[in-house]
């Protein structure tokens, strides 16, 4: 079943290199017959959260903020490309998700983790996992992570290693179900509103 898949990446760095996974990924979902657009916190720049977007007057927030909400309201699933800073999450990806809420509601999440170097991100990872629990969009078990990414993929995402084709097969499978599951409950109504 085609899904509508939103692809978030989170770095705003100079020369980043976890845009090389990020192109993989988008260009294997699409392959895989699924809408997919993708949300570049470098080319949003949203400021550091100081409002909601639910704290605006209906129709009075900013352009950006509207695109994105209009977007994940639409989304069957979420997939966060996040690299790892300091043993933690990016501090672009946090605040990029931070200005929602309730548009991430009753939808699942995978996550793809990258570095630099050989554990691919999985610390960052594992706290963002908590965070997407707490937005309502948890994280499907398994991860896709991206030891020195710089290696990995060349600058369209196309992988060094053609296993990369396989592992991504399993992990977006896994999406599929998960996505098409909780698809299938939303249109049959939601069991109750989020605490917010």
């Amino acid at each position: 079943m085609p899904l509508n898949l939103v692809v978030i990446y989170g770095s705003v760095r100079t020369g980043r290199q976890g845009i090389r996974a990020a192109r993989f990924v988008h260009r294997g979902l699409e392959a895989r017959g699924h809408t997919v657009t993708f949300v570049d916190a470098l080319e949003y720049r949203l400021p550091l959260l100081e409002r909601l977007y639910v704290e605006y007057p209906r129709g009075s927030a900013p352009e950006p903020l509207e695109r994105l909400a209009t977007l994940y309201r639409a989304a069957d699933a979420f997939v966060l490309v996040a690299g790892e800073y300091n043993h933690g999450m990016q501090p672009g990806l946090k605040n990029l998700l931070d200005h929602f809420y309730a548009e991430y509601h009753w939808r699942p999440s995978a996550i793809v983790c990258y570095s630099g170097g050989g554990f691919g991100g999985v610390r960052a990872a594992m706290q963002l996992r908590m965070t997407l629990c707490e937005l309502g969009m948890p994280s499907i078990p398994s991860l896709l992570p991206v030891p020195k990414v710089q290696q990995a993929f060349d600058e369209q995402g196309v992988p060094a290693d053609p296993a990369w084709e396989k592992r991504f097969d399993k992990f977006a499978s896994e999406l599929e179900w998960y996505a098409e599951a909780l698809k299938a409950r939303r249109q049959n109504g939601v069991p109750h509103t989020p605490l917010a």
